[in-house]
């Protein structure tokens, strides 16, 4: 089976559907002046200037990613026929939990990129001997770079109470240049769906990055329409029906215009197709991978949320599940003593409880949870009742997979003992 040679296959070059891949500039879709503005900000570079910082934002899948990770990629062309080295230093922020684990990823990137060794270890020594380690190779390699911090966001370290990471990193990159420490030309791109996270910033990281705004708004049908278009010949000429298009652009526009989900639905039609042995992609193709996709979709939501919003979140998925009593309701006032349970275990900041209602009540806006208004009879007062409307086993085992969650996953047996304690306990009063 391994060694068929694939003739069967619905995809000439599926890499067109792949995610990451850079695209050429004639194929991008309804971004003319997103990509001017980028075109303009970079072109300094190619003059022996610096260009200027920026934000780019907007929804997700709307080509943040796209449209910087072209635009550099054809200068790193035409820096090289110059006889210049550009560096692209682009990492996603989502998966760092911390400030010296941001600066190690963005060594492990340098290194990879010039073929060089890492040169620090990933523990053991100070963030300030990673930057040390960083900037020593870009100004080995480099000319002039770039850093892109992509869901910028979401690194914002582990203590609530202190300045965000992300506010550290890009104040020491922003005036890297400016104290010498890089000698060529820096600038800072930020990525995000979220420019709120600017106001978190510290006054001296705010004047030192100082960026320039590109907004990026949702894609509309028809623009979806003729993105795929311009990727249908991932596919055999012969291999997709007439309905395959307008259908995965309507699926796409119902999740708010995001051109990556639309080209993963795309790419999983064709899959399935393959998979099934079918000589063309039809439309219960779509249909089908789309459900796939609506049953994981939740799961991968929970994967950007902050960490007090985890921890939240699985102490009330964790009554729900090892609840005795039927049923996957969970009463605020139980799910807050299991979340000051957990937090203590992780021996990580605890929120009020307010602050931890607020919480799991906005994670309904994402389909995971119902909230209600509960009475406890006369002089009980009111509480708020989670009811969850998928697998709440499932959340959990996706939140533990991050490593600052992931010890509390040992602790099932007292876990449980909690849970059913403060249930009894709430039950009876």
């Amino acid at each position: 089976m391994l060694n068929e040679d694939g003739s069967g296959s619905v995809f000439v070059n599926r890499d067109l559907v792949e995610p990451d891949t850079i695209i050429d500039e004639e194929r991008i879709v309804g971004r003319d002046d997103q990509l001017e503005s980028v075109v303009s900000f970079l072109r300094p570079t190619l003059q022996g200037n610096r260009p200027p910082n920026m934000l780019l934002y907007g929804p997700a899948g709307t080509g943040k990613s796209l449209i910087i990770g072209a635009v550099t990629q054809q200068i790193v062309e035409l820096c090289k026929s110059k006889g210049e080295n550009f560096g692209v230093v682009d990492i996603n922020c989502q998966p760092i939990n911390t400030l010296d684990q941001a600066v190690y990823e963005l060594v492990q990137t340098v290194a990879k990129d010039i073929d060089a060794k890492v040169g620090v270890p990933e523990t053991g020594v100070s963030t300030k001997r990673k930057y040390r380690r960083l900037y020593e190779l870009i100004n080995e390699h480099y000319d002039s770079v770039i850093f892109i911090l992509d869901e910028i966001d979401l690194l914002v370290g582990r203590r609530a109470n202190d300045e965000p990471a992300y506010s550290k990193l890009l104040y020491q990159l922003s005036r890297a240049s400016n104290t010498n420490e890089i000698e060529g030309r820096v600038s800072v791109a930020v990525l995000t769906n979220d420019p709120k996270f600017m106001e978190d910033i510290d006054g001296r990281a705010e004047s030192s990055f100082n960026p320039r705004d590109v907004y990026f708004p949702d894609y509309d049908a028809n623009q979806l329409r003729e993105i795929l278009r311009n990727r249908r010949d991932a596919f055999r000429p012969d291999a997709l029906s007439d309905d395959v298009i307008p259908l995965v652009a309507a699926f796409a526009a119902q999740s708010h215009g995001d051109a990556r989900k639309a080209i993963d639905l795309f790419r999983g039609a064709g899959d399935l197709a393959d998979e099934r042995g079918d000589d063309s992609v039809e439309e219960h193709h779509v249909r089908e991978s789309q459900e796939e996709i609506d049953k994981d979709r939740s799961l991968k939501l929970v994967e950007g949320l902050t960490t007090q919003k985890k921890i939240s979140l699985y102490a009330t998925a964790a009554v729900a599940h090892y609840s005795k009593r039927s049923g996957n309701s969970v009463p605020s006032p139980v799910g807050f003593k299991v979340y000051q349970w957990v937090t203590d275990e992780l021996d990580t900041d605890q929120m009020t409880r307010e602050t931890y209602v607020k919480y799991v009540k906005e994670l309904s806006t994402y389909g995971l949870i119902s909230t209600s208004r509960k009475s406890r009879g006369r002089g009980g007062g009111m509480y708020m009742e989670f009811t969850f409307t998928g697998d709440p086993t499932g959340i959990m085992n996706r939140l533990t997979e991050d490593t600052r969650l992931e010890s509390i996953a040992d602790q099932e047996e007292f876990l449980r003992t909690v849970v059913n304690a403060q249930l009894n306990e709430f039950h009876q009063d």
